[in-house]
């Protein structure tokens, strides 16, 4: 049953990855990174690395990709995986423990102000850099942490229209209650949708000879093989749809529940999980 909606907006705070959305991330990391592995797998294979290369991955979030990076590089090459939030490179940190890994290491810190003991040849960043505040002072200091012709390589995600994943979760909350209009290139998923402006942000920073790959496919909700249920537990708890819906009565909650439960039924394909449409942009320049 669809309601008309009769909330007013629900205005929502910046997201905190220094604390609570570090800490959301942490309670569903295996989800969150199933997700969006096949984007981060992508992005590996663009950028390529080889043995003894130094690399930072920006947003390392739980270290996954800095672990996978660690590996391409080899013992003679080194990772520095930072993030803003503590709860995630702890545990970063004790995953390379786990796996024995010893040339890489994690840190908590903000990209926009941390540098390196000495010049890196490349930067990573899979979904890291879409909130930063000031996208043009972090940008800076990241191109300051590059040696001359070292390397960026980022993925952010294209823009709504093509991110069904998203589009069609705010739509179903949308009918319950009112949700503010996104504001253009605000810290958030979409902050780079626009590549004429992430170009922009690039070149003022000091990058050159962007290249830009439009990565299409279909996003595993919830993760690979999650079912409908288990897609939309992990929605309501862990995306902007569940932090809209806090604030609601139970009746309303139940409501959403109820149409996420049919978006994602019509969505899934056993032994894949609940898949829905989404676009990144696969981003390389130079120092």
């Amino acid at each position: 049953m669809t309601h008309a909606p009769a909330n007013p907006p629900q205005e929502l705070p910046p997201e905190d990855w220094a604390g609570e959305m570090g800490t959301r991330w942490l309670a569903k990391i295996d989800r969150f990174e199933s997700m969006i592995a096949p984007v981060g797998a992508a992005l590996l294979a663009r950028a390529q690395y080889g043995a003894g290369e130094t690399v930072v991955d920006v947003g390392c979030g739980g270290g996954a990709t800095s672990l996978q990076i660690a590996s391409a590089v080899g013992p003679d090459g080194s990772v520095v995986g930072i993030d803003i939030s503590p709860d995630l490179t702890a545990k970063a940190t004790q995953r390379a423990a786990a796996a024995k890994v010893s040339n890489v290491r994690f840190q908590c810190a903000d990209a926009a102000t941390w540098r390196p003991e000495r010049l890196l040849g490349r930067l990573f960043s899979r979904f890291g850099a879409m909130f930063f505040p000031d996208p043009a002072a972090a940008f800076t200091n990241l191109h300051q942490c590059l040696e001359p012709g070292g390397r960026i390589d980022l993925a952010v995600w294209g823009p709504p229209r093509d991110n069904l994943w998203m589009m069609e979760m705010m739509a179903v909350v949308r009918r319950h209650v009112e949700v503010p209009p996104a504001v253009p290139r605000a810290p958030g998923p979409f902050a780079f949708e626009d590549v004429d402006y992430l170009n922009a942000i690039l070149a003022t920073a000091g990058f050159r000879g962007t290249d830009i790959h439009a990565h299409t496919g279909l996003q595993p909700v919830g993760g690979a093989g999650a079912s409908p249920r288990e897609a939309v537990s992990f929605a309501l708890s862990s995306l902007a749809a569940g932090r809209m819906l806090e604030s609601q009565s139970t009746t309303l909650r139940q409501a959403v529940e109820d149409d996420l439960m049919a978006l994602f039924e019509r969505n899934h394909l056993p032994g894949q999980g609940v898949m829905m449409k989404g676009k990144a942009w696969l981003i390389s320049a130079k120092a």
